[in-house]
Formats: structure tokens, C-alpha cells, sequence
């Protein structure tokens, strides 16, 4: 059986990307419609969630490196996925608005 405080910290993971994930959307949906202000606000935010994430990931890094064990469970597979998603869904939309700065609308 998984210990709580490893649920916790994926239920962490999973909420702060989760919210990093729709902001980056967010700003995507802003430079498409010529927004760029609200776009560079959005990604700013996106990113200071995907920070907490990342953080809430590295603390189990840094346990298991200290030599505690730590389990495996879906639930902690399903954040690891999202915080890689998120990171790749974030860069690429970066481009993607440089794209709409760039060629326009």
C-alpha cells in the first residue's frame, strides 16, 4: 500500500501542472487572437505552477537520492506523465506564438 503523504504529493503534481497545462491553452488562444500582452501574462502564471509541480516532484527525487524508498503507483505514473506533457505543451506553445507574432494572425 502506497503512504498518503506519496498520494498527496502526486495529487500536488497533478493540480499545479494541471493548471500550468490550461493557462499555457490559455495563452495560445490569447496570441491567436492578436492578444500578445495577455499571452506573455498567461505564460508567466503557466510557468509558476509548473514550477510548484516540478518542485513537488524533485522532493521525491531527493528522498528516494537520500536512500528512502519510494513506491510506485499510478497515481505518481499519472503525474510524472503530466508534468512531462505539460512541459513539452508549454515550450510548444511558446513557438507556437512566436509563430503568430512573427506571420500574424
Amino acid at each position: 500500500m502506497i503512504d498518503e503523504g506519496l498520494d498527496m504529493i502526486a495529487f500536488q503534481i497533478i493540480s499545479n501542472v494541471g493548471s500550468a497545462k490550461s493557462l499555457a491553452m490559455e495563452a495560445l488562444y490569447a496570441a491567436k487572437e492578436g492578444d500578445f500582452a495577455l499571452a506573455e501574462e498567461k505564460l508567466a502564471e503557466s510557468k509558476k505552477y509548473f514550477v510548484e509541480g516540478h518542485k513537488e516532484h524533485a522532493s521525491l527525487i531527493q528522498k528516494e537520492a537520500a536512500g528512502d524508498k519510494v513506491g510506485f503507483s499510478l497515481l505518481l505514473m499519472h503525474a510524472e506523465d503530466q508534468l512531462m506533457s505539460t512541459e513539452t505543451i508549454a515550450e510548444l506553445v511558446k513557438e507556437m506564438i512566436e509563430m503568430y507574432k512573427r506571420f500574424g494572425k
